[in-house]
């Protein structure tokens, strides 16, 4: 998958979210793969997977999620789980973009 070549989209509100959120996204029968980019003071708010998990890995810059009532301090190298049936959200409040990509397998 060579998500350069897929068309960038820029999602306003994402979720109810502060700012936009950029994103390549390849979507099939099974899975929504994603690679997304918070910039600063932008979010992705809070929603809940109904019928799906989500797992998101930080490539680069610093995020924190919310999930549960619990706070996730985000940075590269970490990856957020989100199971089914559970809300998380998502939030850059640094300097540097927050980029990530994230699965989201149909369950």
């Amino acid at each position: 998958m060579k998500f350069d070549r897929v068309e960038e989209l820029v999602l306003e509100h994402f979720k109810d979210g502060d700012g936009a959120l950029r994103t390549r996204m390849v979507v099939n029968d099974a899975n929504r793969f994603m690679r997304g980019c918070l910039k600063t003071g932008c979010s992705i708010g809070m929603h809940t997977h109904e019928d799906s998990c989500e797992i998101l890995y930080v490539i680069s810059g610093q995020g924190i999620a919310l999930m549960d009532g619990k706070t996730e301090q985000l940075s590269a190298g970490d990856f957020h789980y989100c199971p089914k049936g559970h809300a998380h959200t998502l939030r850059n409040d640094e300097q540097e973009d927050l980029v990530f990509f994230a699965v989201i397998p149909q369950q």
